[in-house]
């Protein structure tokens, strides 16, 4: 067994409120028992424009935003996957939309930046993620050693990965068992299919899925899905929150996963 808490926030412009925030977010997961905790897309900031993203790009490394993940998984004792934070690249146009993972002593075991940036155009409301983002190559997993003893193999995603079942396959190959997918989806393309994609992506892999997501009425006038979920193996919502901040709070059961595998096999009949 492993407990842990998808974290929902409705950021807004300033990151130090944002940081409050989270922070308190964070120890109410660690005062329910969370030995892994996960922050939503873009967590530290939900600027006026997409470009504000880039005053806030920080150093692989170090930078503010960093040194904040790792001071709350040392303090709390406890797995922090930091959303996603922009991370600067060779040019000072684009940024990576990255997701840090920092293990109990504070110390960043793995990095992931965000492969599929979103574009999304309906006359209403017009999203290009990849103005000022740069986009990541390459799937990430790394392995969490919990308490009960079982090392859980994780693979990350953000957000529009969602959509690309190929790369959770790829997780899939690698081992995977619970799949992390931070995510800011808009009010429109939430209501419509993030439920659906997020349980397609637990019962095609049969894996656990946790989601924190960004949910409400952000105060750049951008209006996030929220419905932060824990996805069983079997495709079952253990958990979620509708609208607002806080804590989905739920628990991994290797046993659980290892049963479904059992009866229902399918990752060992692929033929492609």
């Amino acid at each position: 067994m492993m407990n842990v808490a998808a974290i929902q926030m409705v950021s807004g412009t300033r990151l130090p409120d944002n940081l409050v925030t989270a922070r308190a977010l964070l120890e109410q997961a660690a005062q329910g028992g969370a030995e892994l905790a996960v922050l939503p897309e873009y967590f530290c900031v939900m600027g006026h424009k997409d470009t504000d993203k880039l005053a806030l790009g920080e150093v692989a490394g170090d930078g503010l935003i960093q040194r904040f993940l790792a001071t709350a998984a040392r303090e709390l004792q406890m797995w922090v996957v930091g959303g996603t934070l922009p991370v600067q690249t060779t040019t000072p146009e684009r940024v990576r939309n990255t997701t840090l993972v920092f293990d109990p002593t504070g110390a960043c075991v793995a990095r992931y930046d965000k492969i599929h940036l979103f574009t999304f155009d309906n006359g209403r409301e017009q999203y290009y993620e990849s103005r000022v983002i740069e986009a990541g190559h390459a799937p990430v997993q790394f392995d969490l050693p919990a308490r009960s003893g079982h090392r859980w193999r994780v693979g990350l995603s953000v957000c529009y990965d969602l959509r690309f079942p190929e790369l959770y396959r790829a997780h899939a190959s690698a081992g995977a068992e619970l799949l992390l997918v931070p995510s800011a989806f808009t009010h429109t393309t939430g209501q419509a299919h993030w439920e659906v994609l997020l349980r397609a992506r637990a019962v095609e892999n049969l894996a656990y899925v946790l989601a924190p997501a960004q949910g409400g009425v952000h105060e750049n006038g951008r209006h996030t899905w929220g419905h932060s979920m824990l996805v069983d193996p079997w495709g079952t919502v253990l958990g979620q929150q509708d609208q607002g901040p806080g804590v989905v709070a739920g628990t991994l059961d290797i046993e659980r996963l290892r049963s479904v595998r059992q009866q229902l096999p399918a990752l060992s009949h692929r033929v492609l």
